[in-house]
């Protein structure tokens, strides 16, 4: 009679020793899940910097565009917006540039993204062009 206990096989093991393969997994998945999720933070960083940009340029342009509107009330609109919205924490080394003719006023808004990547800092520029209103007769 074999002394068997209930659940286990009399017969020697036939496959491979798997103890620490759960181990190995890890250290192959984890990197690779990491940078997953610090490209799609990078990715949210850089989309929340462009979309407050291009709002700044927008507010700004409206200013310089208004009928008493001068180049300056653009770039202290734009920039007072920038501020507003977490300045360096999400737009840092901002510049603001604001052109305006007889049509047009035009208002750029530079700088960098925050990052998860050491030693890197995507730029962001937005432009924003609105007409410039003033009274015209029927």
């Amino acid at each position: 009679m074999s002394s068997c206990r209930p659940g286990r096989s009399s017969s020697p093991r036939t496959g491979r020793d798997e103890r620490g393969s759960v181990s190995i997994e890890l250290v192959i998945l984890l990197p690779a899940l990491f940078a997953v999720m610090f490209l799609g933070m990078q990715a949210a960083l850089y989309y929340h910097a462009r979309t407050v940009a291009i709002a700044a340029a927008q507010e700004g342009a409206r200013a310089a565009g208004g009928e008493q509107g001068k180049q300056v009330d653009g770039v202290h609109a734009a920039t007072a917006f920038v501020d507003d919205a977490g300045g360096d924490d999400v737009l840092s080394g901002l510049t603001t540039t604001a052109t305006r003719t007889a049509t047009t006023a035009t208002v750029v808004v530079q700088g960098h993204s925050l990052s998860v990547i050491p030693g890197w800092s995507p730029a962001v520029r937005q432009v924003a062009t609105v007409e410039v209103e003033r009274l015209t007769e029927p």
